[in-house]
């Protein structure tokens, strides 16, 4: 109720204090929080506190003031800033990196499932072909002759891949 009655005074107050409409709705909410805030002691004026409010509102412009000139001056006394290093190339590795990681995915989806489980177990988790043949319950020979299969199909999957963003045919 105290805002809605007051709000449009206390506002262009701070709009008159700073010619700024942001600054000016910070202040207006800064002043409500305050009334909020010492709600038990604000002055009651001939039945009403907007002379408490108009008060407490050019106390908070300015203190907003000193607070944005101590900023300024804190800012001046900072070393100026070092020549920053052109990341590009970080950015653009990184952009590359992700569209290989994306068509290596691309490229692991489309093979068998076995071939999936093999390149899993063996390349992406570094297991033994023997590790891997018993957590297969297959043959560490099966698994040597899968895996070199896989690595084949993966490694031509990855080159058409290639082949397709670079705009040639293959």
């Amino acid at each position: 109720m105290l805002f809605d009655l007051h709000h449009d005074r206390v506002f262009r107050q701070a709009l008159r204090l700073t010619a700024s409409v942001h600054d000016a709705e910070d202040i207006t909410a800064v002043v409500f929080l305050e009334a909020w805030r010492k709600r038990d002691v604000m002055r009651v004026v001939d039945g009403s506190v907007v002379g408490w409010l108009l008060v407490t509102t050019n106390y908070v412009f300015r203190n907003s003031v000193r607070s944005s000139r101590r900023y300024r001056q804190a800012l001046e006394h900072l070393p100026a800033p070092e020549h920053a290093p052109d990341h590009s190339g970080v950015v653009d590795e990184r952009i590359d990196s992700d569209a290989r990681r994306g068509a290596l995915r691309a490229a692991l989806a489309t093979l068998p499932r076995r071939d999936q489980d093999i390149l899993t177990l063996c390349v992406l988790e570094e297991l033994s072909t023997a590790d891997a043949a018993e957590a297969l319950g297959i043959a560490q020979g099966t698994v040597k002759s899968r895996l070199s299969r896989a690595k084949t199909r993966l490694s031509e999957l990855l080159n058409d891949a290639a082949m397709t963003s670079e705009g040639g045919e293959r």
